[in-house]
């Protein structure tokens, strides 16, 4: 019979023999993944008739070898040939698709006598062991077959390949595979197995920033049956490699679970048999796949296999690169050596990854102070708008005119070049005037919002050492030897302008206060150059120019303001105030835009979910071609609306990464709609003249698509923090790569291969609750794709010391009125699991903000707790229910008698507190069970009330 040109397309039976890893590995209905193949050479004077009568024979004794095909074909070449050879492979490479064909035979012959049989097997009917026992019996029918037997399938239902968080696979890659060949190392000692086991957990470790690593093993040989183990080793810096070695070589061998789900790593691991060519499987089992293969003088080798729609191609090939670097340093490490003297990442890689997140710097730099910049933009444009509020409009003229008052008035009560000058004053018109003064007296601004409380006043005052401010607060808080001057009193003072007030590019332009670990506010220092740098590296790609009209809308101590005065003043636009309560109206604030026919707009993505509901609402058309974010995350799925009422193509919109130290802004992404249907977290590349790099807890170089600490560097980054030396030395760092001086961000990023970053939110995102690690952007993320919710915040409340009390809450803004908390729970309980899903779901109107735009936390309450009972309520709450009493005594006064306890902030540990206080009120105690069944205080006391109803010694019940 000759050789098929395609197998046999049957369809594989559920009740057959398997392996679990291999079962749950069995995705995408691809049978080539479920089958292995052995090459052999026959001995001497078999031929095809022999080995059709030998199978014969062994379906006598094995019915299930029925499902075998047979088939043979006698070649003019000789079995050295190359094309011999390529006719072998090919065969050994077709998949059979199960029951009834659960085996795949071929015998070629060749010219010079020679001839080999070709086995491919489905491995739910034929493992390892049975292969090479059926091969030799083909030869030999009197030699022993194994066959597995039949084993129920466990394996769960699963909806295609895990998610690898570095892996930056392409979801329209899927069904596309690819390979990556691994470097021969000799492995020497009496466990070699062990070695490419440890540095698969070595790499994982690394890659998932973890000491526990944990992928699939599949081992399996002649002598033995086939071993599917999962692999959890604990891999940490400090470990042996010794240790590490000898816990490999006993990975999953007792006691190991198989693992949850589909493993998105896998590692084949089999023996070989002198002259057999073994394929263990005909196509990656796992998404990744590293299938290994020891010769016969100890050499390793091997294939990465990987699918593209969850390892992209250039990840593959730098994770096959350092499987093959820490194969090599694990196979010959010094004795002593621990994992952390393993450096994953090479020198010259690590280089050439910082410079994949490196922009250069364009030809046009603006190395100038500000105030310099802006004196030759307004002698260009004299009688151009250049500041507007409410009550009036300055030319450029005008207001070089009038900071240059301010300034020789600042220069009259003392202020000298370097000094700080506090600016407190409204948004208005006085306010960007004051700032420019201050920097044409050669000072350096400290802007401070006229909202902000006494005492953190009086410490930014003190702690910056300025000695005047500009208020027009008339309770501004008295400092000892502070001049508090109100803007009138400056603003029409005599005297030359300063037309030369000393100092140069490196001298400080303002000093912002941001939020310190410790409680107090800290200064950053930022110098002119910053400033110029930022323009000088945004006007082009940006086209920023005189047609521009700027919305000033935030704080003047949120540092996206100094993006917002010096990006439209320093380039001919128009900039608009927009005052504090206008601000905090997105209605008034959609009017104030249409007025002014503002053309760049700049948000917080909070402050526009806002903004964006009520243009939907609105026929009045927008004049904004760019629209830049800031201050906090972007979820892009936001834009969808947005889009459709202002296409991508006349309206822009950039999503910008930036920090206060790096001077506003470090990388730009314009967001397309395609971005919005991928729900892409990219932030693009580093501008011009930054660069961006991702670091471990130690700073050594992330490889691409690994997360870690996002490092800052390039022309934006700061001075120092004021008066804070030893937080300065800790945060601004001195690059052992590039020898330059770059900033810890404290942000969780991943560099990819094209140099574009993905903002992962800060190191600190992580809660636990519960003995769980939770990332609160992921349970974000599954509420705003909820229809019915416009924003969405997740934060951590309950007592921080009581790890019972410790709950999540969920603030959101529902799409409509009629929008219930319950719907949105019921909703997010269907995408997360159980210790994930909010204790309370409270609904705004809007998301609080600050004044800098972002979410207040401190004026965000559960509705639990904000809620009070009705009187009407009150009545309908018995205060004598001893069980209610007990439940309000563990979740508050608020909860009635029908308020679901897991829903208005019950878990598993006061569940256990609960069935305490029961008993200690003389009451018995309820299971967890029980209270899963009956969760409110009446279903509760009736399921005591039944119980009372025991029956007594003699057997009568008790009334």
């Amino acid at each position: 019979m000759s050789v098929p040109s395609e197998a046999a397309s049957e369809v594989p039976a559920a009740d057959h023999p398997s392996g679990r890893l291999f079962a749950r590995a069995e995705f995408g209905a691809d049978p080539a993944r479920a089958c292995h193949s052995l090459i052999r050479r026959l001995p001497a004077g078999t031929d095809a008739v022999a080995v059709r009568a030998n199978l014969t024979a062994l379906t006598e004794r094995h019915p299930v070898l029925r499902g075998m095909q047979l088939f043979d074909e006698a070649l003019d070449i000789d079995a050295g040939d190359r094309v011999a050879h390529r006719r072998r492979t090919r065969e050994a490479g077709r998949a059979v698709n199960g029951a009834p064909v659960i085996a795949r035979a071929v015998v070629l012959g060749y010219a010079d006598g020679a001839a080999d049989l070709v086995l491919v097997a489905h491995r739910r009917a034929v493992d390892r062991r049975a292969l090479d026992q059926l091969a030799t019996a083909l030869a030999d029918p009197a030699h022993p077959v194994t066959l597995p037997e039949p084993a129920a399938d466990a394996s769960p239902q699963h909806d295609g390949p895990p998610h690898l968080p570095w892996g930056l696979g392409d979801p329209t890659g899927a069904g596309r595979t690819g390979t990556v060949v691994l470097t021969a190392t000799a492995v020497a000692g009496d466990a070699p197995a062990a070695v490419p086991v440890a540095a698969t957990a070595v790499a994982l470790a690394r890659y998932g920033g973890t000491e526990r690593a944990e992928f699939a093993l599949i081992t399996g040989g002649p002598a033995a049956g086939d071993a599917q183990r999962s692999v959890a080793l604990p891999v940490g810096d400090a470990t042996r490699v010794t240790d590490l070695l000898d816990a490999a070589a006993h990975a999953g061998a007792t006691g190991c679970e198989p693992p949850s789900g589909m493993p998105a790593v896998g590692v084949l691991l089999p023996e070989g048999r002198a002259g057999d060519v073994y394929r263990p499987a005909l196509a990656p089992v796992f998404p990744v796949t590293l299938a290994w293969q020891y010769d016969a003088d100890g050499t390793l080798s091997g294939v990465l296999h990987y699918a593209e729609d969850v390892l992209d191609p250039v990840i593959a090939g730098q994770f096959a690169g350092h499987i093959d670097r820490l194969v090599e340093a694990l196979a010959h490490a010094p004795a002593g050596a621990r994992v952390g003297d393993i450096e994953l990442v090479a020198t010259g890689e690590a280089a050439a990854i910082v410079a994949a997140g490196r922009t250069p710097a364009g030809g046009d730099a603006m190395v100038a102070p500000v105030h310099e910049l802006f004196r030759k933009v307004a002698a260009g444009r004299p009688d151009a708008p250049a500041l507007s509020d409410p009550d009036r409009t300055l030319s450029y003229a005008e207001l070089d005119a009038r900071s240059d008052a301010v300034a020789g008035a600042l220069r009259g009560h003392g202020v000298a070049p370097g000094n700080r000058v506090g600016v407190c004053l409204d948004r208005d018109a006085d306010l960007v005037i004051a700032l420019l003064g201050v920097l044409k007296a050669g000072a350096a601004y400290v802007p401070m919002d006229v909202t902000y409380p006494a005492e953190r006043l009086v410490h930014m005052v003190t702690d910056s050492g300025a000695r005047l401010v500009l208020s027009s607060a008339a309770d501004f808080p008295v400092v000892d030897g502070v001049t508090v001057l109100h803007p009138s009193e400056v603003s029409c003072a005599g005297g030359e302008p300063i037309l030369d007030p000393g100092g140069s590019a490196d001298d400080i332009a303002y000093v912002i206060y941001t939020s310190g670990s410790t409680g107090r506010p800290k200064g950053v220092a930022v110098p002119h150059r910053n400033v110029g740098a930022l323009l000088a590296a945004t006007t082009t790609d940006f086209g920023l120019g005189p047609a521009d009209t700027w919305a000033l809308f935030h704080s003047s101590a949120f540092d996206f303001s100094v993006w917002e005065i010096w990006g439209a003043l320093l380039t001919g636009g128009h900039l608009v105030v927009v005052p504090y309560f206008v601000s905090r109206s997105p209605e008034d604030f959609h009017d104030l835009l249409v007025q002014h026919r503002v053309t760049v707009l700049n948000q917080t993505p909070s402050a526009f979910a806002m903004l964006k509901e009520v243009d939907l609402r609105r026929s009045a058309d927008l004049a904004v071609r760019l629209v830049i974010f800031g201050g906090e995350p972007l979820d892009v799925r936001m834009l969808q609306d947005w889009f459709r009422g202002h296409p991508h193509t006349r309206c822009r919109v950039v999503n910008m990464f930036g920090i206060t130290e790096t001077t506003v802004h470090v990388t730009s992404q314009t967001v397309t709609p395609q971005d919005v249907g991928v729900g892409s977290r990219s932030v693009g590349r580093a501008m011009p003249g930054w660069s961006v790099s991702v670091r471990d807890a130690t700073g050594r170089v992330q490889p691409f698509g690994v997360p870690g600490e996002i490092y800052v560097g390039g022309a934006g980054v700061a001075s120092h923090y004021l008066n804070q030396e030893e937080l300065t030395a800790a945060r601004f760092v001195s690059d052992p790569v590039t020898g330059e001086r770059v900033y810890r961000s404290g942000d969780l990023g991943r560099l990819r291969p094209d140099g574009r970053l993905d903002h992962l939110g800060r190191i600190d995102g992580q809660v636990k609750v519960r003995g769980f690690r939770i990332e609160l952007g992921e349970i974000r993320s599954v509420l705003l794709e909820d229809r019915n919710v416009t924003a969405a915040v997740v934060a951590l409340g309950g007592d921080a010391g009581d790890a019972a009390d410790v709950r999540l809450e969920a603030y959101l803004v529902p799409k409509h009125d009629d929008v219930s908390a319950e719907d949105i729970r019921r909703r997010a309980a269907r995408y997360l699991p159980d210790y994930m899903v909010p204790a309370t779901f409270t609904l705004l109107s809007e998301l609080p903000l600050t004044i800098n735009g972002k979410v207040d936390a401190s004026r965000l309450k559960p509705a639990t707790e904000a809620a009070r009972t009705t009187p009407a309520a009150e009545a309908r709450q018995p205060t004598d229910d001893p069980v209610l009493r007990v439940w309000r005594e563990i979740l508050g006064q608020h909860v009635g008698p029908d308020d679901d306890f897991f829903v208005f902030g019950g878990n598993s540990l006061l569940a256990v507190r609960l069935s305490g206080a029961l008993r200690r009120a003389g009451l018995p105690p309820v299971s967890l069970r029980e209270l899963y069944v009956h969760p409110t205080a009446a279903e509760v006391s009736a399921l005591i009330t039944g119980r009372e109803l025991i029956e007594e010694p003699n057997g009568h019940a008790a009334m």
